[in-house]
């Protein structure tokens, strides 16, 4: 394919950083692991996305990580912005998270049965998200949004569930549909293994569009349990929503009797430590959150007000368990990452040390003329190659995702690992040092003169 540099001649003509792709770096040992991989696991990996399907290459196998980088199983190492797909906020192998989870393991690993660290983690973070009144853990993201929302059928007496076409909420079966070809649909199964009567209980919509949702209401009236939409919507671009489209929604949802559920998986404790229901402001009726609350363990949790949460059993009729919900370690892992998020001008630095790593990174874009925008909000940023302002997943254009594929080649060869795949947002942690960005920087420079100066096959 080829792609040139834009032809507007009002951009000052700047000579290339470089246009000479740097050399593959060695996947020999990852190569292998692969092919052995592939005769024990679906497509030989255990999450579909870490396949590689989107780039370049056979998966890399990651051998370990520390501070901001990771190495694979050549020893090829890597400034991660990935950080496991965002709870490590701190970076790999934090020391405190570190020294909290061998004390755990200390005493045992499982009891199926409580323990104190449940309730200091639970305390931890109820008396400084002033957001939810009551919390239960669970064991990942997906089992948090499941709970939650069985909790709001359970709470309203109502079936269905409203909401927005790109974003995604785990692989629960109702939440596993797309939009059909109207403004306001029943949702189409995404995914195999999905019964048509489940997406017919979930109604999807467009992103940001508030015609759609009063439409809904209107065909829906009193039959709607709950909308769902991600804090800020992550898994397809990141699709930051305008502030009075959320608070529209708030209004709607009280109007109707139904609950507004925030997910919360991906933006939970990394814009703050209240999320994004601070950042816009809101209180929203549900919220879940996934990994970040463990320092990168299995672990989710969901909250609301005490009146929600007392329909969840054993209080309420609202039936849902887990053996290993509160594991210790995980909770243990998650007083000692929470712990550090609260120190004075923790975000407030993370915030300075992001926005000047995006800034810099699309003004050098800007100068070249390149189609190329950079979306951020607090450490969350997504490389996309266009200059439109998105919000909402349809406005992503497919064919922008063939220079991704250069760019994540370029960057691995360079030292930088970002997700494979052009949908997905990126990370700054704690763990970035200011070296370690311009580092970065330089390579993501080198890598755009590529994409946009060079005949790439």
């Amino acid at each position: 394919m080829e792609n040139k540099i834009m032809s507007d001649t009002s951009k000052p003509n700047i000579a290339p950083v470089n246009t000479v792709s740097s050399p593959d770096i060695s996947r020999e040992k990852s190569s292998a692991l692969y092919e052995t991989a592939k005769g024990y696991f679906p497509g030989g990996v255990n999450s579909p996305v870490r396949a590689f399907k989107s780039v370049f290459g056979s998966p890399l196998f990651i051998e370990k990580g520390d501070g901001c980088f990771v190495w694979d199983a050549d020893g090829n190492k890597f400034i991660d912005f990935c950080c496991s797909w965002g709870p490590l906020i701190l970076g790999h192998n934090n020391p405190v998270v570190k020294e909290h989870v061998l004390k755990a393991i200390d005493n045992g690993m499982s009891f199926g049965a409580p323990t104190a660290l449940e309730n200091d983690l639970a305390s931890l973070i109820l008396t400084n998200n002033k957001k939810i009144e009551k919390i239960r853990f669970v064991s990942s993201g997906t089992e948090a949004v499941m709970s939650a929302i069985r909790l709001a059928r359970g709470y309203t007496k109502r079936d269905k569930i409203l909401k927005f076409d790109g974003c995604y909420h785990g692989h629960v079966d109702s939440l596993l549909v797309k939009a059909g070809s109207g403004l306001v649909t029943f949702g189409e199964t995404s995914s195999a293994g999905v019964p048509q009567s489940f997406a017919g209980e979930t109604v999807v919509i467009p992103l940001n569009d508030k015609n759609a949702v009063e439409a809904a209401f209107g065909q829906f009236k009193d039959e709607i349990a709950a909308i769902i939409i991600e804090g800020i919507p992550a898994n397809n671009g990141l699709l930051i929503q305008d502030k009075d489209f959320v608070h529209f929604l708030r209004e709607i949802t009280r109007e109707n009797g139904t609950l507004l559920i925030f997910d919360e998986v991906i933006t939970g404790f990394r814009l703050g430590f209240e999320g994004a229901a601070a950042y816009y402001d809101i209180n929203p009726d549900i919220i879940t959150y996934g990994k970040i609350i463990g320092g990168g363990m299995p672990v989710g949790a969901y909250g609301a007000s005490a009146e929600i949460m007392g329909k969840i059993s054993p209080e309420g009729s609202v039936y849902q368990a887990g053996t290993l919900s509160g594991n210790p370690v995980a909770m243990s892992a998650g007083i000692g990452q929470l712990s550090q998020l609260l120190k004075p001008g923790f975000y407030e630095e993370l915030l300075s040390k992001t926005s000047k790593f995006v800034s810099d990174i699309q003004d050098f874009a800007n100068q070249r003329g390149y189609a190329f925008k950079i979306f951020t909000i607090g450490s969350l940023f997504w490389f996309a190659f266009t200059e439109e302002d998105i919000k909402a997943a349809a406005d992503i254009d497919a064919s922008s995702m063939q220079h991704f594929k250069v760019f994540h080649r370029e960057l691995l060869n360079r030292g930088v690992y970002i997700g494979p795949s052009g949908y997905e947002v990126g990370f700054v942690s704690a763990a970035h040092s200011q070296a370690d960005l311009d580092t970065a920087k330089k390579a993501i420079f080198e890598s755009l003169d590529i994409v946009f100066l060079k005949d790439y096959a």
